[in-house]
């Protein structure tokens, strides 16, 4: 009688957990379809610049020894009239990186170049902060943006510019492409991952006028639109996101340009990598809160709202990710009582089917930038592993924003690696190994336990859900303590690249 009790909300979780990831798999096929058929499209339409507009760079910087002379040299370089471009180094630093960034702004200025350093004291309203700080003092009518650990080309500026056709465009990001893609097998999961995104996600959301993020760096804003959305704001941890639903709910439009690139650095650290992750699902969810009530009232159009709301919520993916795994073992147990509980009809069928958009929709991401997608097939499957080991870290930001605790930005810290033969491990800036990760062992140990029993009983398909969660919990907690262990006991110091 009590299995029978809890039979019911059991079903009704795994129901709606069902039915929010038919949701969220069916919208990623819609936008990989629609990726695919943008590139039937013709380009954008971009303006001739008659007359160049004055220019103000910022960069702004904490605690970046190893690649913040790297940054400074790229944009010296810029390909673009030196009295109509202004350099900000917004500088937070509270390491050697003062130093660094004092000597290269110093020799760039005897070089030509028009570059000011802004070094703060304090990191009130931390990357916001430094941005809203440098606003007050620019010149320039487009503010372009570059994080420390990248690298734009010299003809940035002039591909990017155009893309402002008219005066409502509030800002045009490009595509990131990536100095270490080939370091390792954790930078290359990355790359598939932010390759979709910015081959699918954003050139669709921007070609269909959905409302889609700045990136926080590699783009370009207009002042006038950031001082008319209210600025920069500290309040969530990404302010990028923030202040572009902000400007898009002030009737602004934005671009996204798919043919300027700028190459940046990706972790090597599975540690920066889990912070990184953390805050950029932390952040979304807090600009989830605090603009979808908002969105839903606006003027916004139904498509326009519903796609705000899966973009906003997108992290969410996660939540259900683990919530299937604590149900699956409970199914099972009910299913010796129910075997119909299991079988391969309805959502269960449909959520076998749906299993494979993942694959197509990464496997688009490659196609859009021509590369040969089937050779990154198996790799795309180990971008399965990854999702499922960071779907814990993920979930953490869900539960802090609940219970409101507080948390500081924290920036992900990169060591000017570009190549396999390089060593991070002697660096500073390593971080230390979170308590997550027996919680991820623990949770895989669960996982293999749910893979044996479905065999057991026969059950395959949920055997090799079960068993993948595992080895994505496993992989993902092996790496960190592996990584952790070398980088104490087998680390050798490196100097700071240039």
């Amino acid at each position: 009688m009590l299995s029978s009790y809890l039979l019911a909300p059991i079903l009704i979780v795994y129901l709606l957990n069902i039915i929010a990831l038919v949701v969220y798999i069916i919208n990623m096929f819609y936008l990989a379809v629609q990726g695919l058929r943008g590139k039937r499209l013709r380009p954008y339409r971009t303006a001739i610049l008659h007359k160049l507009p004055q220019v103000t760079v910022q960069l702004p910087v904490y605690n970046e020894r190893y690649v913040v002379e790297r940054l400074l040299n790229a944009c010296a370089a810029l390909d673009y009239p030196q009295e109509l471009l202004e350099i900000q180094v917004l500088d937070d630093s509270t390491d050697d990186t003062v130093e660094i960034v004092a000597d290269t702004v110093g020799r760039l200025r005897a070089e030509g170049a028009n570059m000011i350093h802004i070094h703060r004291e304090n990191r009130e309203g931390f990357k916001a902060g430094a941005l809203a700080n440098g606003l007050t003092s620019a010149r320039g009518e487009f503010i372009a943006i570059f994080d420390a650990d990248f690298v734009p080309p010299r003809n940035f500026l002039r591909g990017i510019l155009p893309h402002f056709v008219h005066d409502r465009i509030a800002f045009v990001q490009a595509r990131w492409e990536h100095l270490n893609r080939d370091y390792s097998l954790l930078t290359l999961l990355q790359s598939l991952s932010l390759d979709a995104h910015f081959a699918i996600d954003q050139p669709v959301r921007s070609n269909e006028n959905f409302a889609f993020n700045f990136n926080g760096t590699a783009g370009v804003w207009r002042k006038s639109a950031i001082l008319d959305a209210g600025g920069w704001k500290a309040d969530t941890l990404t302010e990028d996101m923030d202040l572009s639903y902000r400007a898009f709910l002030r009737g602004w439009s934005a671009r996204f340009a798919a043919d300027v690139e700028a190459p940046a650095e990706l972790p090597v650290s599975i540690t920066a990598y889990r912070r990184q992750q953390y805050r950029w699902a932390r952040g979304i969810l807090e600009c989830a809160i605090k603009y979808l009530p908002i969105i839903w009232r606006s003027d916004f159009s139904l498509g326009r709202k519903v796609h705000a709301t899966l973009h906003l919520t997108s992290y969410l993916l996660h939540l259900f990710t683990v919530s299937l795994m604590l149900i699956y073992p409970l199914l099972l147990f009910f299913a010796q009582q129910f075997p119909i509980l299991l079988e391969p009809i309805g959502f269960g069928l449909l959520m076998n089917t749906l299993a494979l958009v993942p694959a197509f929709y990464f496997s688009v991401g490659q196609h859009l930038l021509q590369r040969r997608w089937l050779r990154s097939f198996p790799l795309i499957a180990l971008m399965t592993l990854l999702a499922s080991g960071m779907a814990l870290n993920t979930v953490r930001a869900v539960f802090h924003i609940a219970r409101k605790r507080v948390i500081p930005f924290e920036r992900t810290p990169k060591f000017g690696i570009t190549y396999r033969a390089q060593s991070w491990r002697g660096n500073r800036y390593q971080l230390k190994v979170e308590p997550l990760v027996v919680l991820e062992i623990l949770l895989g140990i669960v996982n293999l336990f749910t893979a044996w029993l479905a065999l057991q009983l026969g059950y395959y398909l949920m055997m090799i859900y079960a068993f993948v969660f595992a080895l994505g919990l496993f992989y993902c907690s092996g790496l960190t303590l592996a990584q952790a262990l070398s980088t104490r006991f087998f680390s050798r110091p490196a100097p700071a690249s240039t």
